[in-house]
């Protein structure tokens, strides 16, 4: 059975890439670019479907959240 599942993206034009950068906001560090708005799009669709493919591999807790104090001065 296929899960169908909505992530929200950014889409970003790079002018020293002359194209476009496509980031999902949900899954930290999942993102593609393009030429155009359209390849951005389907490559983020690509790099969200391994990100999640990822996921799946990974042992219960490994992927746990931490909370990590931090003095600043």
């Amino acid at each position: 059975m296929t899960k169908k599942l909505e992530f929200p993206i950014k889409l970003i034009y790079d002018p020293e890439y002359k194209g476009w950068v496509a980031e999902c906001l949900t899954l930290y560090g999942c993102m593609s670019q393009g030429k155009t708005k359209e390849e951005a799009l389907e490559n983020i669709d690509k790099a969200i479907k391994a990100y999640m493919e990822v996921l799946e591999k990974e042992p219960t807790g490994e992927l746990a959240t931490r909370k990590v104090e931090v003095a600043i001065p």
